[in-house]
């Protein structure tokens, strides 16, 4: 049997405290499962500029727990945390505060890190990406332990924590690992409840390369990544995607051509892109059960200016 639809919204930014409060309420009340942020932190200037990225007004941990306390049933979490902007012990007490507050909505993302120019930025050394997975793997392994409600003893290669049991006490939340390359998706289907799958960004920016790097193909080989990395387990596994290409509407065809030209893409293969949602509420319904059945994945993040847009599909494929 398939499993169900889910559906979030990530957001960056808000222009007040109830801008935010009401933008929770909203996400709940049109029956979408989840609002993520991201975990971005250098505001305007030459740095983000020549990365392509966003610029993200909200620090992640405050906006969640606002989101949590103004809603009932919506789960919460960033899409991801990057492990190198934060010590693991301070990350995990912050993500248990959240989980024991909002009773139990937190879902809980990490990542390794990919956006070379905010390490710059922030003076932060980026290492290879097979030292920062390892590291992930380490972070991993030490919220488990922080969760656990023993006292750690920790003494790996990048971590070491000991002399106290982690606080507050919860159990360990769902655990969501993103990215794009084989070794993080490895990594992913070993230890997640929901693998995030992403944009290959070993370039450290976002760009043309990138976005082929989620193209059908592409996303079908990290698919079988996944599987032969989980075995049994996989399953149980909930894959995830974010659908940075939204376009609910009329003519959306003819944007998706327009991206695909902008990206080095057909304008079918753009049109069927695993990242993009392009049409009426019946060809992006029709499009989402495809691609259930051929990849397997049923959780799907929009980003915020899709949010009315979107909601349609949410009410068709969840019944709510």
């Amino acid at each position: 049997m398939a499993r169900p639809f889910r559906f979030a919204v990530q957001s960056f930014s808000a222009d007040s405290a109830r801008d935010w409060r009401e933008r929770a309420k909203r996400v709940e009340g049109l029956g979408y499962s989840a609002l993520h942020l991201a975990d971005h932190v250098i505001g305007p200037g030459p740095a983000i500029a020549k990365s392509n990225h966003p610029i993200q007004q909200l620090a992640a941990v405050p906006a969640m727990m606002a989101a949590a306390d103004s809603t009932t049933l919506l789960k919460v979490g960033c899409r991801v945390f990057c492990i190198d902007y934060q010590h693991p012990a301070v990350l995990a007490k912050q993500a248990a505060t959240i989980d024991l507050l909002s009773d139990g909505r937190l879902e809980l993302g990490l990542g390794a890190g990919w956006l070379a120019a905010e390490y710059d930025a922030l003076g932060i050394p980026m290492d290879p990406p097979g030292a920062r997975i390892a590291r992930l793997g380490e972070t991993i392994g030490a919220f488990r332990a922080l969760f656990s409600g023993d006292e750690v003893a920790i003494a790996g290669k990048n971590i070491r924590l000991a002399g106290f049991a982690g606080a507050p006490q919860r159990r360990f939340p769902p655990l969501m690992i993103g990215g794009g390359g084989r070794r993080v998706l490895s990594l992913a289907a070993r230890e997640a409840d929901i693998v995030s799958l992403n944009f290959d960004n070993r370039s450290g920016v976002l760009g043309a390369d990138g976005v082929r790097s989620g193209c059908a193909d592409a996303t079908a080989e990290k698919i079988g990544w996944v599987k032969a990395a989980a075995g049994a387990r996989f399953a149980a596994l909930e894959l995830e995607i974010g659908a940075y290409f939204t376009f609910v509407q009329p003519g959306a065809e003819k944007i998706a051509a327009g991206m695909g030209r902008a990206m080095g893409i057909g304008a079918e293969e753009m049109l069927r892109h695993p990242h993009g949602l392009f049409g009426s509420v019946d060809a992006v319904c029709d499009e989402l059960q495809r691609r259930r059945e051929q990849y397997g994945i049923s959780y799907v993040t929009v980003g915020d200016a899709a949010l009315d847009a979107f909601a349609p599909v949410v009410a068709r494929l969840t019944g709510k």
